[in-house]
């Protein structure tokens, strides 16, 4: 591992430009990253952030590096290993499971149209990351990180002291300890943006239609979508434009079009924050801070403002005080988990909702450590989407979140983004299906990590980008885990 530990914490930018030189290859970038988990993640800290290890990893880096010598590059991927979140598909011999033990013999058909996406731009398939099993929408009090087939996923700045963050646990875990460069989580409310802040790291959860759902073990499609955990503003918009894309298999892609790049990083300006107009949210939203995160969140107001931001402290959305309620989610599973599951293999046992609430019923010990009450309340919907509570609460959480929310104060006080602390604001953007970034903004006087979101209209990520690259540079906040071996 010595002979290549010039590349921990190297960006993608970096490590392309090593590959080019000769100084690596990716068949030895594989290896380096390899060696880190076997060092930290099973042993050492035990991070247990990884699940499984692709088996043709180091045999597709080879490929790729012989395209590399023949025909150059593909593009800013090539040959650059990806983590993915174990909720995605591969058509490989890797399993995706979501953390369950239900699924943790089922392999997919094929590819999620992110994963070829992916493949087309040269990415190797690193592995897939441990989770919050069933992207923490099994039970109440699960904690973040946790899941049946893999265990418990670790902070790697306090290891069994501070919280991972979820459901993203593993991806997030992953890219702070340099497990991978970069990875893949997904999101239904707050599950990139949770492990991105507490992992100090930056996450984009983009807007709903943004990157394809078909692949992907569902909760609900009006607020599931997928996005880039990476160290970098930077990376994570090198990752964006790999993934975006119109999928037939996904109707929701066609409104993307027009509104999707393939490429966001000429939107990397450093001098982005001059005369950007940001709304703070704190009403509501920051009585959830202790003292020393209050502290944080401030000062990089202030820090935002110092490079040349315009701060509307504080801006009031209407809807925040209201009583929103899970309705949406509850109904939504059935229907979108029955469907994915209709589609496996014969030989898993189960092949809806029902049977994976009685095979966790049968295998209690294992798979029932804190229960299961979401699934049974789930199950008791119809799954068709009838029902009047269902529809109503559909309607009213896209009242609340865009007219009477985010579409309301932003025209009001004419903002480019609206500033929310972690992912404590990630439940109004989840529920309006638009964008939200977060970036590393300090750390508590223990080390824990918190992290400053930037949240805006739909399709308004070459704003956000923009913002959180310009405040990203202004502060470089982020200092990399120290991991004891």
């Amino acid at each position: 591992m010595k002979k290549w530990e010039w590349i921990y914490e190297a960006s993608i930018k970096e490590i392309q430009v090593a590959l080019t030189n000769h100084q690596i290859t990716s068949f030895e970038l594989v290896q380096y990253y390899l060696e880190r988990i076997a060092l930290y993640d099973q042993n050492g800290p035990k991070i247990n952030s990884v699940l499984e290890i692709n088996p043709d990893a180091l045999d597709i880096a080879s490929t790729l590096d012989q395209e590399r010598k023949l025909k150059g590059p593909r593009g800013p991927l090539h040959g650059i290993p990806v983590l993915l979140k174990d909720n995605i598909d591969t058509q490989d011999k890797m399993h995706t499971s979501a953390g369950t033990l239900s699924l943790a013999n089922s392999y997919a058909k094929e590819d999620a149209f992110l994963v070829k996406q992916l493949r087309n731009a040269g990415a190797i398939i690193l592995g897939k990351a441990n989770l919050t099993e069933f992207a923490n929408f099994m039970t109440e009090n699960m904690p973040n990180g946790y899941s049946s087939r893999g265990g418990q996923v670790l902070n790697p700045y306090g290891p069994g002291k501070f919280d991972v963050g979820g459901s993203s646990s593993g991806p997030g875990a992953a890219v702070a300890a340099d497990l991978t460069p970069v990875a893949i989580g997904t999101e239904t409310s707050g599950s990139i943006l949770s492990p991105a802040s507490s992992n100090s790291i930056v996450g984009i959860k983009p807007t709903v239609g943004l990157i394809s759902r078909s692949g992907i073990i569902p909760i609900a499609h009006s607020q599931d979508t997928a996005g880039p955990m990476t160290k970098t503003v930077e990376d994570a918009a090198i990752l964006l434009g790999a993934l975006t894309g119109v999928d037939e298999k996904d109707p929701i892609t066609g409104t993307s079009i027009g509104n999707a790049y393939t490429d966001y990083t000429p939107f990397l300006n450093r001098a982005g924050l001059k005369g950007a107009r940001i709304g703070i949210a704190r009403a509501k939203v920051f009585d959830w801070m202790n003292e020393e995160q209050l502290e944080i969140i401030n000062r990089a107001i202030n820090e935002l403002e110092r490079e040349g931001a315009i701060i509307i402290d504080p801006i009031t959305i209407p809807s925040i005080n209201e009583e929103w309620d899970y309705n949406v989610l509850y109904y939504e599973f059935k229907s979108d988990l029955n469907y994915y599951l209709s589609q496996l293999d014969e030989k898993v046992p189960v092949h809806s909702l029902k049977e994976v609430i009685e095979f966790n019923k049968q295998n209690e010990e294992a798979a029932l450590k804190y229960g299961q009450t979401i699934l049974i309340q789930s199950v008791e919907t119809s799954g068709r989407l009838t029902e009047t509570e269902y529809i109503q609460s559909r309607l009213r959480d896209l009242e609340l979140s865009r007219e009477k929310g985010i579409d309301y104060v932003m025209k009001e006080h004419q903002l480019d983004a609206i500033v929310f602390p972690a992912n404590f604001g990630a439940g109004i953007a989840a529920k309006a299906g638009y964008p939200s970034v977060t970036v590393p903004a300090g750390y508590t006087n223990e080390g824990e990590p918190f992290g400053i979101t930037f949240s805006g209209l739909a399709y308004s990520e070459p704003t956000l980008i923009k913002i959180a690259y310009a405040y990203e540079q202004a502060s470089l906040h982020r200092i990399p885990p120290k991991l004891d071996n």
